[in-house]
């Protein structure tokens, strides 16, 4: 059976289409240009993982501690600020606590909070299509690590960052965009200052680059490997042995189930640790109107009724 012009014409335009998208994705691994920004974040990524491999060399047991501090404030600062106060608004707290919780995050070198919220709301926009920003369909390294040294890439599948004017007209949010990297340089002098090159190379780097690999396993991991509770229009999943190291956020099916909920570990027994801390501050007055699932909504997501 012969086509029929306009069938040989809406055949021609998904050739041409499915041609464009493999040359783009193409373009954003091996033809790519750099971009000054783009050079700047590798730089920070390689010099981090260079203190890494010093760390061995300026062991103390200080330097552990500071390690496993600096870990933790600028992860939780990650989850409980960046993630779930600022891009999902699932708590509110008093602006003089937000601004220190979203500086908390800043230390986890991760990105100021306008850049880092605007991209995790195009993923959850755009989850697991060509427009999101560290899609698994791209690979695992791409979805993991290799999204973040293409700001071109971004801009090319979901435009500007016109998705966080709540945060652009706030002026302590624009000053931290303006002067992230003398923060940043700030936090490593601070260390090498108070304990030499151990406090660096175990604060600044194994601090830094063991929470950034947890940050990026859950937008690679937890969307090819894990166990699904809910029903959500995405590969997000659940991976319980990586909610201790990520705070409670590789409960990652329930989140994309709902999104807005402050609490990501749905059950007793799923540890999620930015939840007890917002539970926390709801209890003792400073944060309200926090956000759960109501059961209706449960029921609805739920795989088995």
């Amino acid at each position: 059976m012969s086509l029929s012009t306009s069938e040989k014409e809406e055949n021609h335009r998904k050739m041409a289409a499915d041609k464009a998208e493999k040359g783009r994705k193409r373009k954003a691994m091996w033809e790519r240009k750099w971009r000054r920004l783009d050079i700047v974040k590798a730089f920070a990524s390689l010099f981090v993982h260079f203190l890494c491999l010093l760390a061995p060399f300026n062991f103390t047991w200080p330097a552990l501690r500071v390690a496993l501090i600096v870990y933790t404030v600028g992860g939780l600062g990650i989850t409980v600020s960046y993630h779930r106060n600022l891009a999902h608004r699932s708590f509110k707290v008093p602006k003089w606590l937000e601004y220190f919780l979203a500086y908390c995050g800043l230390l986890a070198i991760q990105g100021d909070p306008i850049d880092w919220v605007s991209t995790h709301r195009y993923h959850h926009q755009f989850t697991d299509s060509d427009r999101d920003p560290h899609s698994p369909n791209e690979g695992f390294w791409f979805s993991h690590l290799l999204w973040l040294f293409d700001t071109g890439y971004l801009v090319e599948k979901c435009g500007r960052r016109t998705n966080v004017e709540d945060l652009k007209r706030q002026w302590y949010y624009k000053f931290l965009q303006r002067t992230v990297l003398y923060h940043v340089l700030a936090f490593g002098f601070l260390l090498y200052y108070f304990g030499g090159l151990s406090f660096l190379t175990w604060g600044m780097g194994i601090g830094v680059a063991m929470e950034h690999h947890v940050t990026c396993l859950i937008n690679s991991l937890c969307h090819v490997w894990g166990s699904r509770t809910w029903k959500t229009n995405d590969t997000s999943r659940n991976v319980w042995w990586l909610s201790v190291f990520s705070f409670g956020e590789s409960w990652h099916n329930n989140h994309h189930a709902f999104e807005s909920s402050a609490r990501q570990g749905l059950e007793w027994w799923q540890i999620d640790i930015s939840w007890y801390i917002v539970r926390f501050l709801e209890i003792i007055g400073l944060a309200t109107d926090v956000k759960l699932p109501s059961e209706s909504q449960r029921r609805r997501m739920a795989l088995v009724r």
